[in-house]
């Protein structure tokens, strides 16, 4: 009987995408924060989108990262 291993290529790409996650879910709630904090300037819009795409974009990149990071460990390769 063989036993299942992890596929270390796709772990790696996982944990690159959890990376992009976690600097995203830093720089999505700060970028959020210095525009609520400027209202009255002229970047307050552009700011605030940015801010929820980077919240966005780092819910996305956890999903897909631990989706990845399961698939190899989990999925056999059996073409």
């Amino acid at each position: 009987m063989e036993t299942k291993k992890t596929d270390k290529e796709l772990l790696t790409k996982g944990l690159q995408k959890m990376g992009i996650s976690l600097a995203l879910m830093f720089l999505g709630p700060t970028l959020i924060y210095v525009a609520f904090s400027n209202q009255e300037k002229t970047l307050y819009i552009p700011l605030l989108l940015l801010g929820i795409l980077g919240c966005c974009g780092a819910i996305y990149f956890a999903f897909k990262g631990l989706n990845t990071i399961l698939d190899s460990m989990f999925k056999s390769n059996k073409n």
